[in-house]
């Protein structure tokens, strides 16, 4: 079961071919601690450039920035852009989901869009600059925090609609955002005794959270752009975060 999850999870949150069929998608969809796990996974995958000794930390930032998008996609910025149109409208939550729906591309989402990738890549830089290990903790701890955002959108969350987001949030409850919780908690101490893994990823959840209090009460619910959306913005948050607590300390 567990590896099926997780297969199921990288599957969904990567462009990795494995856990597209059936059974690891219907596991994952009820297994929220399972985007945490994947986490580890892809944050791993992600710190590669900062392996790189000797190179300048924009070179370094820039492969950063390559592989985000190389191997998680455009699905969950495109989340942002969706999200982004929709706080920029004034009316009622329906209003507002009916402009997340729209393929068309307002200045909400550019601006959104340009701020998340322009974020990341200054929060890439400033990791760049920190000695390899703390790097890659961070890194790594960064994107489980992140996913430890998505599954409290599965857990937290009611869909606003059937759809993507509805897979997830009527097979979870806030119970299961404990287990997710647990899976998450071991990314802390990974720059010990440095607190700068721990800086990232409470970052990373504090920010997903507060998405997602927000986006929830706006939109009357969640969907698929707000799993995304949290995503995004706690990997940016939480990179700025652990290289703060890493300055700091």
């Amino acid at each position: 079961m567990v590896v099926a999850a997780l297969r199921g999870a990288l599957g969904f949150l990567t462009r990795l071919r494995v856990g597209h069929g059936e059974r690891a998608w219907t596991v994952f969809r009820a297994s929220p601690w399972a985007f945490p796990l994947a986490g580890y996974a892809v944050g791993a995958l992600l710190a590669v450039p900062f392996l790189a000794d000797g190179l300048p930390a924009g070179t370094v930032a820039l492969a950063y920035l390559a592989a985000v998008f190389a191997l998680t996609g455009i699905n969950h910025l495109d989340g942002v852009a969706d999200v982004g149109d929709a706080l920029v409208v004034h009316g009622d939550s329906a209003e507002r989901t009916r402009v997340l729906k729209d393929t068309t591309v307002g200045v909400g989402a550019v601006a959104t869009v340009a701020v998340a990738v322009a974020g990341l890549a200054l929060g890439a830089l400033g990791v760049a600059g920190l000695p390899t290990r703390a790097a890659v903790a961070v890194v790594v701890a960064a994107e489980v925090g992140a996913k430890f955002g998505m599954a409290a959108v599965a857990c937290l969350g009611t869909a606003a609609h059937e759809g993507l987001g509805s897979q997830f949030t009527e097979r979870a409850s806030g119970r299961d955002l404990l287990l997710a919780g647990v899976v998450a908690a071991p990314a802390a101490v990974l720059s010990w005794p440095t607190p700068a893994a721990a800086g990232a990823l409470l970052g990373a959840v504090a920010a997903g959270l507060v998405v997602l209090w927000r986006l929830r009460a706006l939109l009357d619910g969640v969907n698929g752009d707000v799993f995304g959306a949290v995503n995004e913005v706690g990997r940016v948050v939480g990179l700025h975060v652990g290289v703060v607590a890493w300055t700091l300390s």
